[in-house]
């Protein structure tokens, strides 16, 4: 090979080392652009995430607002019931001295009546109970027990002492019942 031969191979290589030059310059401002163009849309990422996170936090508040306004509105409704059987019982206590005890009764069973209404209005029921009825732990609440002589009444409820009330869900209260145990024959 002449030194013509060795100038050639060596422009030929410094051609191909420009040109790979030149191509990892341009790889490189390509990735670059790559990047700053992603680092824009990470910005622009993170800020609608800081307004959908605000968004959110506000449609919580708004939200919790909404409820607690609905529950104080549900209650006052709820008291406005009650107001009229108030009136009225104030209205039986209000009789005149000389009335005789019947009439202050009448008026107490009319608002007993009234108010038992307005609990069946809000979904509440009176716990039914007759005596002889078996004893349900679910809806009585033993309070006592009774020493009975008719078997019958072993086990069963001989006397309520308080009321019970329910809802279709719940029992609210259960009734207070006393229960019979037969008597010992001695």
């Amino acid at each position: 090979m002449n030194n013509r031969d060795l100038d050639n191979n060596e422009n030929i290589e410094t051609d191909e080392n420009a040109v790979s030059q030149d191509q990892v310059s341009e790889a490189n401002n390509d990735i670059e652009s790559q990047i700053i163009e992603l680092s824009n849309k990470i910005s622009e990422l993170q800020n609608e995430l800081a307004l959908v996170r605000a968004d959110f936090y506000n449609y919580r508040q708004r939200a919790e607002k909404d409820k607690t306004r609905i529950r104080t509105s549900i209650s006052e409704d709820r008291v406005l019931d009650f107001i009229p059987v108030i009136d009225n019982l104030d209205r039986a206590l209000n009789v005149p001295e000389d009335s005789t005890g019947a009439d202050v009764l009448k008026g107490v069973r009319m608002v007993q009546r009234q108010f038992l209404n307005v609990l069946q209005d809000l979904g509440v029921e009176v716990i039914a109970i007759s005596i002889k009825s078996e004893f349900d732990p679910l809806l009585h609440d033993a309070v006592g027990m009774e020493e009975v002589t008719d078997a019958d009444l072993d086990g069963k409820v001989v006397q309520e002492l308080l009321k019970g009330y329910r809802t279709k869900e719940r029992v609210l209260r259960p009734s207070q019942v006393r229960v019979g145990k037969l008597a010992s024959k001695n």
